[in-house]
């Protein structure tokens, strides 16, 4: 009788995991690389990134996270209002957000990248050094893991994902596709979001060029940052009125330009707070840059300094 129990118990155990199969790391590759590409060729976050991270918080998609609530990156509740579920990580019981569709989860990690100033710095990297990426994520403390750098820079260069950030989605990247019907189809998950698919970069910083039926209500509810801090952000006092076309930052502006715009020269109708604008540069920075007042008024053919003026 012990010898049937221990044959029925083995057999189900067998059984079960052929049918509860798992992704491996190249299934799960094959499976999301396009989203991270996209994702990067939206953003500017590196796909090699994007994925190894992915990879890594979802233990290759299989976590219960990532099977029950689409969360691929261990992203926890904070201000989410959205659905949830609970799980032990660093605490017992700690919120995690949940997700419809895996892109989902791909978006919104791009969104908290994105819109949240700790990691603002990161955009100053370009989307091709990947290494650089993952020490400022360890920096910026998206993990506790001391090493946590290492492994995403580890998987990074065991699969080669750095190709992804070069070529992008080219059919060649992965010789050896991976076999089987279960890996579903997902191009119906490939809806960008309207708002997220406006976000360019200046200097590093994400922003919107306003458009018609845009308010600040909407942009809370799809990118997450509120009016004041949008306000605050882009230099705009408490009292300000959206207007048509306008270029709104969704983090803090830089201290100074980019390499190589050590000046702007000033054109008719400009002023220190679209020259700010243009260049992602903190209009008090500018100000005290150039030893002027808020209220200077600039003259086309002067020369504005954005990264510290020459004596």
């Amino acid at each position: 009788m012990k010898k049937v129990i221990i044959y029925i118990v083995l057999s189900f155990i067998v059984s079960t995991s052929v049918f509860a199969k798992g992704l491996t790391r190249k299934e799960y590759i094959h499976k999301y690389k396009d989203l991270a590409v996209r994702e990067m060729q939206r953003t500017g976050i590196p796909a090699s990134i994007t994925l190894a991270q992915g990879l890594l918080e979802s233990g290759n998609g299989n976590s219960l996270l990532a099977t029950k609530g689409n969360n691929h990156f261990g992203i926890k509740c904070h201000d989410w209002k959205g659905p949830s579920m609970k799980m032990d990580d660093d605490r017992r019981n700690e919120c995690f957000r949940k997700y419809k569709h895996a892109y989902d989860s791909y978006k919104d990690h791009s969104k908290f990248l994105t819109t949240r100033s700790r990691y603002a710095f990161l955009f100053k990297y370009n989307s091709d050094d990947y290494k650089r990426w993952a020490h400022g994520l360890k920096k910026a403390g998206y993990a506790t893991d001391p090493k946590y750098a290492h492994l995403l820079i580890k998987i990074i260069e065991q699969e080669q994902l750095h190709r992804l950030d070069i070529k992008g989605e080219g059919d060649d990247f992965i010789v050896e596709r991976p076999t089987g019907t279960y890996l579903a189809d997902i191009d119906s998950d490939l809806e960008i979001d309207p708002f997220g698919a406006r976000l360019e970069i200046a200097n590093g910083v994400h922003y919107i060029n306003t458009r018609k039926g845009d308010t600040f209500y909407s942009i809370e509810k799809n990118l997450g940052v509120s009016r004041k801090k949008l306000l605050k952000y882009n230099d705009l006092p408490n009292n300000y009125i959206l207007q048509l076309n306008q270029r709104l930052y969704l983090h803090n502006k830089r201290r100074k330009a980019a390499r190589g715009y050590n000046f702007h020269r000033v054109k008719a109708g400009e002023s220190l707070y679209s020259i700010s604008q243009e260049y992602g540069v903190k209009l008090k920075r500018i100000q005290k840059i150039n030893r002027v007042n808020k209220n200077y008024k600039v003259e086309p053919g002067e020369r504005i300094w954005l990264r510290g003026k020459k004596r």
